[in-house]
């Protein structure tokens, strides 16, 4: 299974890019049916990082896939008085609460990578994943600011992804990127706009 697994990698990858495309679009658009697409993708994608070595990565979307589940619950049941569940600012406790939990996760998994994986980059791999992690249950939240930490995350992950040789991922990456901010922008109109 191993070998058919490498030997279509290519072909898992460019899926998992389409699918994650569809799930940013949706996103974007506040529609539920992102969470079943991020568990589909984060499947595809734990197999894509096993095959090239980014075990935290794959760590992060075995994450993934339990948070999808998690989001799925939480956006399906808004508050009383509401259709759906607002977007909202992060709070500054949330905000110094959420920096902790990067930090340690960042400094665990680093050492982690370091110690016990053949990772070529293990540093640089758990702060992409720290900070993955972080705005994904932001996401689960609807907190806006998760777009900004997106926007960081993805602009360092273009660059070990270009390192690592995975080019669809590194054209997905870009245009998370930039859909991130269009993310960003649209979720504060959101905020905005009169119920």
């Amino acid at each position: 299974m191993s070998g058919w697994l490498s030997d279509h990698r290519l072909y898992i990858e460019i899926a998992g890019v389409i699918i994650s495309l569809i799930y940013l679009y949706l996103s974007i658009r506040q529609h539920i049916l992102l969470w079943p697409l991020g568990i589909l993708s984060a499947v595809m994608y734990v197999v894509v990082y096993f095959l090239t070595k980014f075990y935290a990565d794959m760590g992060l979307n075995v994450y993934y896939i339990f948070v999808s589940i998690y989001g799925w619950i939480h956006w399906s049941k808004p508050p009383e008085n509401k259709a759906e569940l607002p977007v909202t600012n992060l709070r500054i406790v949330h905000g110094l609460v959420l920096f902790g939990i990067f930090i340690i996760l960042f400094v665990t998994m680093g050492e982690l990578l370091k110690r016990i994986t053949d990772s070529p980059i293990p540093y640089w791999d758990a702060l992409t994943t720290a900070g993955s992690v972080v705005a994904t249950w932001m996401l689960t939240r609807k907190i806006l600011q998760h777009w900004l930490v997106w926007v960081v995350v993805d602009l360092i992950s273009m660059g070990l992804y270009i390192y690592r040789g995975l080019y669809p991922t590194v054209l997905l990456f870009a245009v998370y990127t930039a859909m991130a901010v269009v993310g960003f922008l649209q979720w504060r109109k959101s905020m905005k706009a009169p119920e």
